[in-house]
């Protein structure tokens, strides 16, 4: 499960987001209110927790999520459909990534990227 867990915070379409972006797994969930969750969410090895809301808490503020993924192109344009705000297109990079990055509904900036090193 990793050591590290960033803690996000968010609308209640974040769950939606890592969920169809990423095809995160939910370990838990929580519900405060019908419209406040704590969940728990693995992505490959790693677990993000999201407190969701809306509104969103007063005490969250934005974050910045690098995620690898096995295809960039494929994600970037999951996100796109979600209407997420584009950062940046998917590109090539000189230290043999593929990468992209976007913004959520609550302004989290996620980075995206895929290693087509050798």
């Amino acid at each position: 499960m990793g050591s590290v867990r960033p803690y996000i915070h968010g609308h209640l379409d974040v769950w939606e987001l890592v969920s169809e972006v990423f095809d995160a797994v939910l370990i838990e969930r929580h519900e405060f209110s019908p419209t406040s969750f704590h969940i728990e969410a693995q992505i490959g090895d790693s677990v993000l927790v999201l407190e969701t809301g809306d509104p969103p808490s007063p005490d969250g503020f934005p974050g910045s999520i690098y995620v690898y993924v096995p295809d960039v192109d494929a994600a970037y344009q999951r996100a796109i459909r979600l209407g997420v705000e584009s950062l940046a297109e998917p590109v090539d990079k000189p230290y043999d990534e593929r990468q992209a990055g976007f913004k959520d509904s609550f302004g989290n900036l996620w980075w995206i990227s895929t290693f087509v090193g050798k």
